[in-house]
């Protein structure tokens, strides 16, 4: 077990395991300092004597969304510790415009410098997440369509990143493969039918969830006369899409996924669905530009 920090708190809040959290920043240093800290910075240990003091002062050079502050500010705390002073930091969520400060870290600059990367790699990947998820939620403003993420997150990043999807203000999907089911092609074509596996899946978990991918209209049909309150659109055409909300009429959720862009985003809300889902989210979003600049002394 990992000792635990001031920032426990904030992280639980935030939904997320702070234990996990700490384990998962500690890998990442661990690739940075394989030596561990004794070894440290090679570079900062040679150039800056070991009394030097500084500041660094995060700011974004984009405008966006933040997401990520806190663990950033943890990564110098598990270099530093006490020795770290983090001020002026804006709350993840935070919409910014370029030259906006979003974080200062004073302290011992060899520290400083030592954390440096791996805060940035954090801020500027969780930023990224948020921002992308901003603008599928300003395209969609004014319908009723709401984005959501998937489970194409990068490895062990899935809480970080469905985190950074609600600092955007978007909604998470499932979790895991266990706290929710969704029934895709492989299933339907195992069970014989999206109606046979839908009703294996009731019988088998009555309490869970369950989501049914179709791909045609036929499908989402005979889900609705089974009972099926979550369904899956793949693929469809926006005028089939539309036509699958005239079916339905209120008697189940409709989620759109399948290669969605956001140049498509009003269309495909426009036809009434409930959910459009984008892996883009979080398997391939572009990082956030947020800047970190030391200056030397504890002022910055």
């Amino acid at each position: 077990m990992t000792p635990a920090t001031p920032y426990d708190e904030e992280l639980r809040a935030a939904g997320l395991d702070p234990e996990a959290i700490r384990a998962q920043v500690a890998r990442a240093l661990a690739e940075d300092l394989p030596g561990g800290l004794a070894r440290g910075d090679v570079t900062s240990v040679a150039t800056i004597a070991a009394d030097a003091r500084g500041t660094g002062v995060f700011a974004a050079r984009e405008a966006g969304v933040v997401a990520g502050l806190g663990v950033a500010a943890l990564v110098f705390h598990e270099v530093l510790g006490d020795a770290v002073e983090v001020t002026d930091r804006v709350p993840d969520g935070t919409r910014v415009a370029p030259g906006d400060v979003v974080m200062r870290v004073a302290g011992p600059t060899r520290g400083l410098l030592t954390a440096e990367r791996t805060a940035l790699n954090y801020a500027s990947h969780l930023s990224g997440v948020a921002t992308a998820t901003a603008h599928w939620v300003d395209a969609l403003a004014g319908t009723r369509a709401r984005v959501l993420d998937t489970r194409k997150t990068l490895p062990t990043f899935r809480a970080l990143q469905k985190y950074a999807v609600r600092c955007g203000g978007g909604v998470n999907h499932r979790f895991s493969l266990g706290d929710r089911a969704m029934v895709k092609d492989n299933h339907v074509v195992a069970a014989g039918g999206v109606v046979p596996a839908y009703d294996a899946v009731r019988r088998a978990y009555p309490d869970l969830r369950v989501e049914v991918e179709v791909t045609g209209l036929d499908e989402l049909r005979e889900l609705l006369d089974a009972g099926c309150t979550e369904i899956l659109l793949d693929n469809m055409d926006t005028a089939t899409m539309a036509e699958a909300v005239r079916l339905t009429a209120g008697r189940a959720t409709l989620e759109a996924s399948g290669g969605l862009t956001i140049e498509r985003a009003r269309e495909v809300a426009e036809t009434g669905v409930d959910f459009i889902s984008v892996g883009a989210l979080t398997h391939s979003v572009q990082v956030f530009d947020l800047g970190l600049d030391l200056s030397s002394g504890s002022e910055g």
